[in-house]
């Protein structure tokens, strides 16, 4: 493999969910804590559309905790809510790897024509920008202790590399 690619920015990937009922308060406004659910849907379709399960990569005794994380609110989501997260790779290397996340509300209309385009390249997401973040995490195996991902999971490695070079559909 070649050398590891560092802070260079992979495509977005998007996965959408509807607001439910549980996950807002009396005023129907979106609790903090459930953005961190959202992010780690974002993830999971992620690695999912690349064609790799998070069962998967557990199954090959690699898991991926979070080490560090930061959030921005800049609108309230609210029940019932169509939100698209937005989810892309910053950083990656055999030891860890980086998400930066868009959580946006969309309207019908930006909504179709996210449909009709699915690569997601650039700055401009579409949509009402609610919550910023990222998080960065590290490869350990069941010990927790530190793992090369190249080694312990080659094809997880290959795969996410095409990815941030701006591959990833497989």
């Amino acid at each position: 493999m070649e050398k590891d690619m560092e802070d260079k920015l992979g495509r977005w990937y998007e996965a959408s969910v509807r607001v439910r009922y549980q996950e807002s308060d009396q005023m129907g406004v979106v609790y903090h804590a459930n953005y961190l659910n959202w992010f780690e849907i974002g993830r999971t379709e992620m690695i999912r559309e690349l064609g790799i399960t998070y069962r998967s990569m557990e199954d090959q005794g690699v898991l991926l905790p979070v080490i560090d994380l930061d959030m921005k609110f800049s609108q309230p989501a609210r029940y019932d809510d169509e939100i698209t997260i937005f989810t892309r790779m910053t950083s990656f290397s055999k030891l860890r790897i980086g998400y930066a996340y868009e959580v946006r509300r969309l309207s019908e209309e930006e909504r179709r024509q996210l449909g009709q385009k699915r690569l997601l390249e650039g700055p401009e997401l579409p949509g009402e920008l609610l919550v910023s973040g990222s998080t960065r995490h590290v490869w350990v195996n069941r010990q927790w202790q530190p793992v090369r991902l190249d080694k312990s999971a080659p094809d997880l490695y290959e795969a996410l590399e095409l990815s941030l070079a701006g591959g990833g559909e497989q």
